[in-house]
């Protein structure tokens, strides 16, 4: 395939070709300043199709639910095609069973009943947020490269990173929460800024990763860091775009969070299997409390940094801006970058709009977490919108991690009947709690939607003798109570008791 810019003839396929060998589907951009501005050139001379709208407009009821053809288009145009096709093979081995978001860059949901099975998210099951194509590189042939403000460069492969003699290895449980978790509810009350990468809205899983701390890296292979660096970043083997620029994915996290020992591994096991391609394999890093985002797969390359990354993931994007920040004044510099996660919660089942017999109590399952360290203490469920609520008891809630989740279920008491509007909220270890309505957490790129997370339920309550009534009723009449909406096609009255009932409470006064 080639490409002619300002009438000048380039072989894209030779210049952009991968030039390690066993490392499919890695192009090296960052090294080479020349060769990000001549992509640039010819990205800048082509038409690639608008994002979709989704969020104006529903969602296709379909899997894949969206098709990344702009992203498609941008590899096409640099003649990386076959990174779209390979990592669409790797989908089709590792996740088959799971939601597909989006086809390309792979964005996948774990289900609903698949989130609850335990809690720790089965492999196949656990989400999926990428950025680009899923590079496939052979665990013999990687190798790490560690450079920037450190008293000594390394290079260290995988073999020298797992063996115990040299580097202490540490099994740590961590909850990666993508900061577009429940970004739905953002949508479907405020608009925001948007693209084809809609985020799953249960984008949030638990695993135990195996590694090393990359504290123990720096100091055993590097001699550890010079005193001006500040901040840890990290180069992941994807080809990402932005604005018609290209890049490497590149993010990254302050010193004093590498510091804490295992709180930044480098992780090549997932609940005691090997990573999977599309989780970052052969090696990736783990950052505990923080966005998903920052815990870059498929990392070949660490700098010692005195300033945050100006990778565009890091500087352009996953800030937190005001309400009064918006597509009439955003700069990136008037938003904050998101790393620890707040506080939040999330009911599972049942679902939002579900109709739910019951006989006064109805059950609730759902999942709560909080970053930066914080454990969850507290997950308390309100039948009535946010004024009553009911305390998970613990021994309904899975075990205490520092950097993981809590599952939780809970029979809340339920008198009324009608629509009512349940939400969950959760206090964390430091007494932090979630906003109670969504438009307290808005923010127009759509991140971390924190608030209480609130479904509404159809209550009928069959321990009411009218409505005990009924259900019998239509039990012997061989007729269902859902559809909700569908008529009954029987008289609900027959005429004496009709008349009886009005005539003992009149609708008009006698006098």
């Amino acid at each position: 395939m080639s490409s002619e810019p300002n009438g000048t003839k380039i072989d894209v396929e030779k210049l952009f070709a991968e030039e390690k060998a066993d490392w499919k589907g890695y192009v090296e951009w960052e090294q080479y300043p020349e060769k990000k501005e001549i992509a640039h050139t010819i990205l800048e001379t082509k038409k690639f199709p608008y994002p979709p709208e989704f969020q104006m407009a529903p969602l296709p009821k379909t899997n894949p639910v969206l098709i990344g053809h702009r992203w498609k288009a941008y590899h096409e145009a640099l003649g990386l095609g076959h990174i779209v096709d390979h990592s669409w093979d790797i989908v089709q081995k590792e996740k088959h069973d799971i939601i597909h978001l989006l086809d390309f860059p792979y964005n996948g949901e774990t289900r609903r009943y698949q989130l609850l099975e335990n809690k720790l998210t089965n492999n196949k099951y656990h989400f999926v947020r990428n950025h680009g194509g899923i590079p496939d590189i052979k665990e013999e042939a990687f190798e790490l490269e560690i450079g920037g403000l450190v008293n000594k460069p390394a290079k260290i492969s995988l073999k020298d990173l797992k063996d115990p003699a040299q580097f202490l290895q540490v099994e740590v449980t961590v909850t990666l929460q993508c900061s577009g978790t429940r970004r739905i509810e953002q949508i479907m009350q405020y608009p925001g800024d948007g693209d084809e990468l809609i985020n799953a809205p249960w984008g949030i899983g638990t695993a135990v990763y195996r590694g090393v701390p990359l504290k123990k890296v720096l100091k055993r292979a590097c001699g550890g860091i010079l005193p001006n660096c500040e901040h840890l970043e990290f180069i992941g083997a994807e080809t990402y775009f932005k604005k018609n620029n290209v890049f490497n994915y590149a993010v990254s996290v302050p010193w004093r969070k590498v510091r804490q020992n295992e709180e930044v591994i480098l992780a090549w096991e997932m609940n005691g299997e090997p990573l999977p391609k599309s989780h970052g394999a052969p090696l990736r890093v783990i950052v505990t409390g923080y966005i998903g985002a920052r815990s870059c797969k498929w990392v070949y390359k660490i700098n010692a940094l005195a300033e945050p990354s100006m990778g565009p993931v890091q500087s352009q994007e996953y800030l937190y801006y005001t309400p009064q920040i918006g597509k009439q004044n955003t700069k990136y510099s008037s938003g904050f970058s998101i790393q620890q996660m707040p506080v939040s919660s999330a009911i599972i089942f049942p679902e939002d709009k579900e109709v739910i017999i019951h006989d006064g109590k109805i059950t609730l399952k759902g999942w709560a977490y909080s970053g930066g360290g914080n454990w969850v203490e507290r997950v308390e469920v309100s039948p009535d919108g946010g004024s009553v609520w009911y305390a998970v008891a613990q021994e309904d809630m899975t075990e205490k991690h520092y950097h993981a989740w809590r599952l939780w279920k809970i029979d809340v008491p339920v008198d009324a009947e009608g629509w009512l509007e349940f939400c969950v909220r959760t206090w964390d270890s430091s007494n932090n709690t979630e906003p109670t309505f969504v438009r307290s957490a808005w923010n127009w790129d759509l991140h971390v939607t924190s608030s209480a997370h609130r479904i509404k339920l159809y209550s009928v309550n069959k321990s009411k003798p009218a409505t005990a009534k009924r259900l019998k009723e239509l039990d012997e009449k061989g007729v269902g109570f859902e559809p909700l909406t569908r008529p009954l096609e029987f008289a609900l009255e027959d005429v004496d008791e009709y008349l009886a009932n009005v005539r003992k409470y009149p609708r008009e006064p006698r006098s």
